[in-house]
């Protein structure tokens, strides 16, 4: 049985933790709140997200101590928002992974450091990238709690353990591929969020359908023009690990970034908006990473910079958007 710690207590952690214990991993489950964990004990969900999700206990091992949870399981998946993993992780002590494997189901960029999640575990806890993997889409955590068909792609630059993984994924619902591009991957995963507002913002003004096409065929040039100037290797983004991922955040009723990207173009203020959702949009704090690398890189990102300036410069959604629509083709 292998045994998996799963770091987070919110939608695709819980997902993940019901796809990984219906395959019958061992699956140490770190949630911060003691009341979450007493309920989810008590009445075997989580009380919080995806709630119509039960878990079997024998395989469920629910839990508030971080150092245990990470010491009992071979491979570690963090799944908490990219802008609180310093926190999260901040009771571990650097050698805390050490001969495990390193699992980023993140989708955001650690603010201020403006570095991809699989740097930050290799810079602090000395993580190497041989024993990291990532995992991208396209797939909702919604739609894993119905069974829906999904598909999962496990970056890794180590092809032998991304394909065990995978293993530990597989299921009659769920498809499991390994693919060895980690770094463009993640990248592509935190641009997609970005993206995904932008088409939010442009639903919010009452931009139609056609509109929302040319953004998200753009979105794929201004992703190849950072791909290529951050880490030029040949991919092919037309992948379900690249485009798909894409689509279903741009376009899914499930996308937080696209519902935030919506009530922002609606004329809710950052703060509300994020206060009436109640879940992180990963692509709020992604964008000023984003727009923080490309002070240097210099690429030509029009969509980064609309929604950047709308976010954090105050800059009317309907001025940016009646700019950006202009640079499109």
């Amino acid at each position: 049985m292998e045994k998996v710690a799963v770091l987070g207590g919110g939608s695709w952690a819980t997902a993940l933790v019901k796809i990984l214990s219906e395959n019958k991993s061992e699956v140490h489950w770190w949630m911060r709140n003691q009341s979450d964990v007493q309920h989810l004990i008590e009445y075997r969900h989580n009380p919080r997200y995806l709630s119509q999700v039960s878990f079997d206990l024998e395989y469920v091992k629910p839990s508030t101590d971080i150092k245990a949870v990470v010491a009992a399981s071979d491979w570690v998946i963090l799944v908490v928002p990219a802008a609180f993993v310093q926190l999260a992780l901040a009771d571990l002590p650097p050698d805390a992974f050490k001969g495990k494997v390193m699992v980023s189901a993140i989708k955001g960029m650690i603010p201020k450091e403006n570095i991809l999640i699989t740097d930050y575990m290799e810079r602090h806890y000395h993580v190497p990238a041989s024993h990291q993997l990532v995992v991208a889409g396209p797939c909702h955590a919604e739609e894993v709690a119905l069974e829906k068909q999904s598909y999962l792609t496990i970056g890794s630059h180590n092809m032998q353990t991304a394909e065990v993984f995978c293993a530990l994924l597989r299921n009659r619902y769920v498809k499991a591929n390994p693919l060895d591009d980690l770094d463009g991957i993640e990248y592509c995963a935190v641009m997609k969020n970005v993206i995904a507002l932008a088409c939010g913002i442009a639903r919010g003004l009452n931009y139609g359908d056609n509109f929302q096409a040319v953004l998200v065929s753009n979105a794929m040039f201004e992703i190849e023009r950072f791909l290529d100037a951050i880490m030029p290797i040949h991919r092919d983004l037309s992948g379900s690990a690249y485009l798909g991922d894409l689509l279903v955040t741009a376009y899914s009723q499930f996308s937080r970034n696209r519902t935030f990207g919506n009530m922002i173009g609606r004329g809710y203020t950052v703060k509300s908006a994020q206060v009436e959702m109640n879940m992180v949009a990963e692509g709020y704090y992604a964008v000023q990473s984003i727009y923080e690398l490309n002070k240097e890189l210099k690429v030509d990102m029009p969509i980064t910079q609309a929604v950047y300036m709308i976010l954090y410069e105050r800059i009317s959604p309907a001025v940016e958007f009646s700019i950006l629509q202009e640079k499109f083709i």
